[in-house]
């Protein structure tokens, strides 16, 4: 037996979301830490101001996907 249409949507829905999310936290974990952009000396430079600026628009955007997506 396979299983219901609204049971399979709700855990393809449920999968994309952790998907998304994850390939969210490890764009930004490469661009911050590895290419060092979230750290920085005395002051923090204008790739440092870029990088957190991306950081916090992209994660606003990133909510309001997912909301969009759980509205049921």
């Amino acid at each position: 037996m396979g299983m219901e249409d609204e049971t399979r949507e709700f855990l393809v829905r449920i999968l994309n979301t952790v998907a998304i999310v994850l390939v969210w936290m490890m764009t930004n974990v490469f661009i911050g830490i590895y290419k060092g952009y979230a750290f920085f000396e005395n002051k923090p430079g204008w790739a440092n101001y870029v990088y957190y600026v991306f950081l916090v628009v992209s994660f606003v955007f990133l909510i309001i996907h997912l909301k969009r997506k759980w509205k049921l």
